[in-house]
């Protein structure tokens, strides 16, 4: 029976179609777009820029206003700081992934000052230090509005 399982076994890996191959080559039947190097580059969703916000951005922005407008009486409080925060923040990094053509730079540099910003609400939310959440939310929602003025003509102003 081992003899068996031998002989089939370098079968398969003479044919090419064991998954396993010695040398860890890649499989001769995956292409350049299966490659793991391209499955996981990010790409971007194809839709639009007002599309991209409203379905990444608004959900978290709304709850996260609605939490971070009183000092959390509880862990749960913290909590939802914590977690929109962190959406937020991570959203900017895929804000990098869209750049536009015009003023990349500008679009760039607003950004990045989105993300560190929602990292530092995280930051300060973690160690339950509500002014330091505060202010960094606040200067979240400052980095915001001047990309939406910039780049969606003064419209979609976030009230902190």
């Amino acid at each position: 029976m081992r003899i068996w399982i031998l002989l089939t076994a370098i079968f398969l890996a003479v044919a090419g179609t064991w998954p396993i191959r010695s040398g860890g080559g890649a499989s001769p039947t995956l292409n350049a777009a299966d490659s793991p190097s391209v499955k996981t580059t990010p790409v971007p969703v194809d839709v639009s820029m007002h599309d991209f916000m409203e379905g990444v951005f608004q959900g978290p922005y709304r709850r996260l206003k609605a939490s971070i407008a009183a000092e959390p009486k509880d862990n749960a409080g913290w909590k939802a700081i914590r977690s929109e925060s962190l959406i937020l923040a991570e959203g900017g990094n895929l804000l990098l992934l869209r750049k536009p053509e015009k003023d990349a730079e500008k679009w760039t540099e607003y950004s990045i000052a989105s993300r560190d910003a929602g990292a530092e609400v995280f930051k300060a939310a973690k160690k339950k230090d509500y002014a330091a959440a505060k202010k960094a939310y606040q200067t979240m929602i400052v980095s915001c509005n001047a990309c939406h003025k910039q780049f969606d003509g003064g419209k979609n102003q976030l009230a902190p």
